[in-house]
């Protein structure tokens, strides 16, 4: 593998023999229509470039000629957009010179990218020998894999590739432990290919135990008011990778902008529980807006502006923690709305994951072994938003109504969906009381009764101060899929945080026969205090 990568580098350093740049190789998917595919790679500055894409056979299917500009001596162009499969070979010819990739498909192709939940490795996951056994069965999800690398400032190129592009076997699919190749990413792949039925291409950039800081560019950390170089912040004891702002970044996602994307898959988060956590709110929704432009840009238009974002809602750690920074970090990764797409965060889907614990995870409780439903909940939010496929449930029941009943004590919710409960957990509700919304005496709400759409709560102790409601806040909502409220086709409601009177206005200015009606709103009475 050394000497692969040493080769694919060589023409940097050269920088006169030709050559496609780090991530293009034998195997790989290139994006199908509607858009078309950037190619690019090194050659003699000033020197003619073609390169051509033919069949199997020898048939030509289209040419395209580059000049390569120097320094840095570089090509780029674009491919016409392609319907999706193969195989083709792909050749770049300059002068005598002739370099030629083989067995390439058009297909889909996903950035999978985060920390070390995204970076556990099939082999390390429940069923993980099944599961490394069916590889064999997908030769049409092929697999890439950036190595971790750092650097202070922006690379145009990769340094160094754990995995170049291949077709998935057992052994390059379970490498080794936070290697290669992501669980999550594969499994989200193959839910694809089996909804969609053509080529998909996963591209792998993680590292585990990293803040979103170091996967943001200087852009995206202005837009949240933070300074550019936090350097001097001493290490987190909890995080044991980088966190020099932007270092990921430039190294591990600047060098791939050029390549057209369908989508990008995001778990990262569990090192923002311990820093800097309520930035997350703003970090998150402007990293999203950030790699957005970014890669629209770099592949000249062809990666669409609005790219289909998904991400896993954080999983659990500690099962007795009174810290709610896990909490308020699920919280923020929604920007704080609850459920996504929303209008800070279009485009995007989340998996829940509160309800996928696993105290006895041999990587830590930290690291959870499904991921299999992980990747599920992540593949129905990106058929869904990703692909338009409507009519498609791709997330869980939310509140829309809730009207107080102060005579009887109690608190009824309505929700968006059919529900179903497979916990009365005595603490899965609670209910602000206090007079002043920070800090709040949030006590438990408990459920009374569960029917269709909604879920019946004692609140005799609030009277007329009800002030807020949240659902499943804690480290450790729930035991293994058993947390209170999941719709009909087993996706969990996600938690939430929700004022129940706007500031400002007068308890019982909406009466219904039932009682007063509650106006649910985001937290924002909380944001301080929560």
């Amino acid at each position: 593998m050394a000497a692969w990568v040493l080769l694919a580098l060589a023409p940097v350093a050269a920088g006169v023999m030709l050559s496609f740049s780090s991530y293009y190789g034998d195997h790989m998917v290139l994006q199908k229509e509607p858009a078309g595919a950037v190619v690019w790679g090194y050659g003699e500055p000033g020197a003619a470039v073609t390169v051509t894409l033919s069949r199997d056979g020898g048939l030509i299917v289209m040419k395209k000629m580059a000049q390569v500009k120097g320094p840095p001596g570089t090509w780029t162009t674009v491919l016409d957009p392609m319907d999706q499969g193969g195989p083709y070979a792909l050749t770049a010819g300059q002068g005598s010179e002739n370099v030629t990739l083989q067995d390439i498909y058009f297909g889909d192709v996903w950035l999978c990218s985060g920390q070390s939940n995204m970076a556990m490795t099939v082999l390390q996951i429940t069923n993980a020998s099944r599961e490394l056994a069916a590889a064999a069965h997908y030769p049409y999800v092929r697999v890439f894999a950036a190595a971790p690398a750092r650097s202070n400032m922006e690379l145009e190129d990769l340094e160094r590739i754990d995995l170049p592009w291949s077709i998935p076997t057992a052994e390059n699919l379970g490498h080794g432990n936070f290697t290669y190749f992501s669980a999550v990413c594969w499994l989200l792949g193959r839910y694809l290919y089996e909804a969609l039925r053509y080529p998909i291409g996963l591209v792998e950039a993680a590292w585990g135990g990293t803040p979103i800081e170091a996967w943001s560019s200087q852009r995206a950390l202005r837009a949240c008011g933070l300074p550019e170089d936090m350097g001097s912040i001493s290490p987190h004891r909890h995080l044991s990778g980088p966190q020099t702002p932007s270092v990921l970044w430039n190294a591990m996602i600047h060098p791939l902008l050029n390549m057209t994307l369908r989508g990008v898959a995001w778990y990262q988060g569990e090192a923002n529980a311990f820093l800097h956590t309520d930035q997350y709110n703003c970090t998150f929704p402007a990293l999203i807006a950030d790699w957005r432009q970014a890669f629209h840009a770099g592949s000249a238009g062809q990666t669409e502006p609005l790219l289909p974002f998904g991400f896993v809602q954080l999983s659990t750690y500690r099962r007795q923690s009174p810290d709610d920074s896990f909490a308020r970090l699920r919280w923020h990764q929604t920007a704080d709305l609850g459920v996504v797409p929303n209008a800070r965060m279009p485009g995007t889907f989340m998996a829940v994951a509160m309800d996928l614990c696993d105290e006895r995870s041999p990587y830590g409780s930290i690291h959870p072994r499904d991921k299999q439903n992980v990747a599920h909940r992540l593949h129905l939010g990106a058929r869904a938003v990703a692909y338009g496929e409507k009519d498609l449930v791709f997330q869980g029941p939310y509140p829309t109504r809730a009207v107080l009943e102060v005579t009887r004590g109690l608190l009824t919710v309505t929700y968006s969906q059919e529900l179903v409960c497979r916990q009365r957990d005595t603490r899965a509700f609670e209910v602000c009381c206090s007079s002043q919304p920070s800090p709040c005496a949030w006590l438990p709400a408990p459920v009374v009764a569960v029917e269709s759409r909604t879920v019946m709560l004692a609140v005799a102790g609030c009277g007329t101060l009800v002030l807020g409601l949240r659902y499943a806040w804690a480290e450790w909502p729930c035991e293994y899929q058993s947390c209170a409220l999941y719709n009909s086709q087993g996706l969990p409601a996600p938690p939430f945080l929700l004022d129940t009177l706007p500031a400002g206005e007068t308890p019982g200015r909406l009466e219904t026969a039932g009682g007063r009606e509650l106006l649910l709103l985001p937290g924002s009475w909380f944001s301080q205090g929560i």
